[in-house]
């Protein structure tokens, strides 16, 4: 049997972090395919959440091992990671790219870091270094770009306000799957959180909060039709239940700071299958703002990791070196994406 070294360790977790981030960026190609055959936004999320919730709820409900009371203990955790790192944050997706092209709504969604640091710098009194400002005034350059402002494009401003509020949900996801007080193993978290979304999602549908409009016709991709269920099977065991035990797994081998250098490779992923499945091919000029959003990403990370090695006392935590916006690292320690 081979040893498990470092190395070892290293590969496989790079491999699993690989798989999660591409298992991510397909989620928004097939929910786009599903609203263009008539599907609802809401619906494409409540069957996503609750297949993967029903992949991830025994193996989460084992890794308690007998210590079920932490389940009453942190509900309230559960309920707000539920509402809003979840059924908000992948809404806000769909609704998004239903008036985006996949890249563009996928991009803004990873904005968060940025978010998150604000939140840190104004609740908690943590400034953000140089390099933080930097990186944010660089990300912000990059979505004037991607948005194709300056060219004349018509934007679609209603669904930019989708895709940033999806960017709030990714960031509440980071803020809360940080806070490890609560003891709650990663799986069990995530388990939870999928759950109570999928009850939400169906208790709004049934009061008519939510219009959940299902059909079975099939899904039209640029290489031909699919059967309905198939994107929709897809969507909950590859693009959340696969992704998320990948993630958490490459999280564990690869430590934070590295899986979630690896997961910016679900943008490139997101835009690739957008090309393939939908031909939705950006422009010259967005493809320098994708480039210039998520450089603007891994400055800001860069930033905050000198922050943190700047303060003696170690009173930033973690949080500001390991924000990453991806359905994939909210896998990590669960508590996302879409």
């Amino acid at each position: 049997m081979r040893p498990d070294t470092p190395d070892t360790r290293s590969g496989i977790g790079l491999l699993l972090a690989l798989v999660s981030a591409f298992s991510f960026a397909l989620s928004g190609s097939l929910a786009r395919g599903l609203m263009d055959a008539g599907w609802s936004p809401a619906a494409a999320v409540a069957l996503r959440v609750s297949i993967a919730a029903l992949v991830l709820i025994v193996p989460g409900i084992m890794a308690l091992k007998g210590r079920y009371r932490m389940l009453l203990t942190n509900a309230a955790t559960i309920a707000i990671y539920g509402l809003l790192a979840v059924a908000g944050a992948q809404l806000m997706y769909f609704m998004a790219i239903s008036r985006l092209d996949v890249g563009i709504a996928l991009l803004i969604e990873y904005t968060a870091p940025v978010a998150v640091v604000l939140f840190m710098w104004l609740v908690r009194g943590q400034k953000p270094g140089r390099l933080t400002f930097l990186g944010a005034a660089i990300a912000a350059v990059g979505l004037v770009l991607l948005l194709d402002v300056l060219g004349g494009a018509s934007v679609d401003v209603v669904g930019v306000l989708f895709a940033l509020g999806a960017m709030v949900g990714a960031a509440t996801y980071f803020v809360i799957s940080a806070d490890d007080t609560s003891g709650l193993p990663p799986i069990t978290l995530a388990a939870g959180g999928l759950t109570f979304g999928a009850i939400a999602f169906w208790l709004a549908a049934a009061v008519g909060l939510l219009p959940m409009t299902m059909t079975t016709t099939a899904v039209t991709f640029t290489f031909g039709t699919v059967p309905w269920w198939l994107p929709v099977l897809l969507l909950g065991v590859v693009t959340a239940a696969l992704a998320y035990v990948t993630g958490i797994a490459a999280a564990r081998r690869l430590g934070s700071r590295l899986a979630s250098f690896v997961a910016l490779t679900e943008v490139a992923a997101g835009l690739t299958f957008a090309w393939i499945l939908l031909a939705q091919q950006p422009r010259p000029v967005q493809l320098l703002g994708a480039l210039l959003v998520l450089g603007g990403v891994v400055v800001v990370k860069l930033g905050e990791r000198e922050v943190l090695q700047a303060t003696a006392t170690g009173e930033i935590d973690d949080l500001l070196v390991d924000v990453v916006p991806t359905e994939h690292q909210r896998a990590k320690r669960p508590s996302g994406t879409a």
